[in-house]
């Protein structure tokens, strides 16, 4: 019955933040952006749940954690260091300054002043609302086999969880999120101690030395931190889940949205201790998980037909009922975050970078406004039904969305603060070579296919090459240009 108990609360708790916060939108810049006035705390707490969602918790402890063990710490470094600390350090300020001078509100409307191009703009638009449904279905996916595991029908849950992220985004927008970003950020820090805790102190794992011991008693490679089977897969997701935070829209959002740049410095270091603390649970619990299932035979004993049943299975053997129950609504949590910042970015992209900027320049805020709360329902019925689709993994769906827009943004957008012989027949060549890659990869390789977060990888990395090498070759923008970019009037 705890779980029943948790749930009332929660649900009662996001009812409440969508009735306090409706009184506070009063145009466009209140539900996208906060106004820009969001303080640190919220800012990297905001952050952090948009980073992290049942994906982690669910499809990557439970296929790399169990798969790999120990070396999956080095995707723990990964997203702590580089996906957190230095997007903070080298995007942050600069972020906040530049679009607020410029005055754009999404990424798209960024690039499209960048690079004077409404085709970009209209085309990022585009790759951002469509490939972002598979990131956003993998995240109803990953409470599919925890809500079996408390009896809870699955389809109930989805519905549940869609409709509350529909209410609170429609009637209190980006502040209403931000507020719930806060509590469910709360929730997540608490559960995950608590979860390491409980899991250390079961006599299956012994502790953390009881558990290098008894990780080696199956395979000396669990406890070797690099090594030839782990290394591409391992060295891939790191890659993917890190650097690709620097490309994502959802993650870019928080940074419009900070008070100030000062308060930029203090959002880094929360944003980094938060992504340290939910990266090593999820990896801590994937790595343990091993221990109570050593091999193939034993998992399919237990019916653990699908990696993403192991945690859930895991929960429910290893931990006290109240403490999974709050794990239970930690999942949620996580989940509900990182899907509104989905919604939030993909809705707010096609009404104002494609709607407002290209097919109706005059539509009046309040129309945008209701544009707005309209394609929020439609992005979450969108990837509901994805989601109810069979035979794809959690993993899998979040790799392809991530590569494929991250692929496609983060060259354009980082080169685009940083470097002013960008060009834009780069950035149209950066784009083609992230598709062809992560499209080329997903055909050769499948979807399903343990090496799609390399392809992810090289589906970031290589367009900023691309980007670069033809930048250095096709003709510069006017001299007014740059300098109206980069402020040196």
């Amino acid at each position: 019955m705890w779980h029943y108990l948790f749930l009332a609360i929660y649900i009662a708790m996001i009812i409440g933040i969508a009735t306090v916060t409706k009184k506070r939108i009063k145009g466009v810049s209140d539900f996208l952006l906060g106004g820009r006035n969001v303080n640190p705390w919220m800012s990297a707490f905001s952050y952090g749940t948009a980073y992290f969602s049942a994906v982690i918790f669910i499809g990557f402890a439970g296929k790399m954690g169990w798969s790999f063990g120990i070396p999956t710490m080095w995707i723990v470094v990964g997203n702590t260091i580089i996906g957190s600390f230095l997007a903070w350090q080298v995007l942050g300020k600069k972020t906040r300054e530049m679009t607020q001078r410029l005055g754009a509100s999404t990424m798209p409307s960024f690039l499209e002043k960048r690079y004077k191009s409404k085709n970009l703009e209209s085309l990022t638009a585009f790759i951002i609302f469509f490939f972002l449904v598979p990131y956003s279905a993998s995240i109803y996916k990953g409470l599919n086999f925890l809500f079996e595991g408390f009896g809870i029908s699955p389809m109930n849950a989805y519905i549940l969880m869609a409709a509350l992220t529909a209410i609170y985004l429609y009637f209190g927008g980006f502040i209403a999120a931000t507020l719930a970003d806060f509590v469910q950020g709360c929730i997540m820090v608490i559960g995950v101690l608590l979860m390491v805790f409980f899991l250390g102190s079961n006599p299956e794992v012994g502790g953390f030395s009881g558990m290098l011991s008894n990780l080696s008693s199956i395979d000396p490679m669990l406890v070797t931190p690099i090594n030839e089977a782990s290394f591409i897969p391992i060295i891939g997701l790191a890659l993917l889940t890190s650097i690709g935070s620097w490309g994502l829209p959802q993650m870019i959002h928080k940074f419009y949205t900070i008070k100030s740049e000062k308060a930029a410095v203090s959002a880094k270091w929360v944003s980094t201790a938060f992504a340290f603390i939910i990266t090593f649970g999820a990896a801590y619990i994937g790595t343990v998980s091993r221990l109570f299932y050593p091999d193939a035979a034993s998992k399919a004993a237990a019916g653990l037909t699908s990696p993403d049943m192991i945690v859930p299975k895991i929960m429910e053997i290893a931990l006290p009922d109240w403490v999974a129950a709050l794990i239970l609504v930690l999942v949620i949590s996580a989940s509900m975050s990182t899907l509104a910042s989905l919604v939030l970015a993909s809705s707010s992209v096609v009404s104002i970078d494609f709607v407002k900027g290209r097919l109706k320049t005059d539509l009046s805020d309040k129309n945008t406004m209701i544009l707005m709360r309209f394609l929020c329902v439609l992005f979450v019925v969108l990837s509901f039904i994805l989601a109810i689709v069979p035979n794809s993994y959690v993993l899998s769906l979040m790799a392809l969305s991530w590569g494929l827009v991250s692929g496609c943004l983060l060259a354009p957008y980082f080169l685009g603060l940083y470097w002013k012989k960008t060009t834009k027949k780069g950035v149209w060549a950066g784009i083609t070579s992230a598709l062809a890659i992560m499209l080329g990869g997903a055909y050769y390789f499948g979807i399903n296919s343990v090496y799609m977060p390399a392809v992810g990888s090289l589906a970031m990395i290589a367009p900023i090459f691309v980007v670069m090498a033809v930048s250095l070759i096709t003709k510069p923008f006017e001299r007014e240009h740059i300098e109206y970019i980069f402020n040196k009037k």
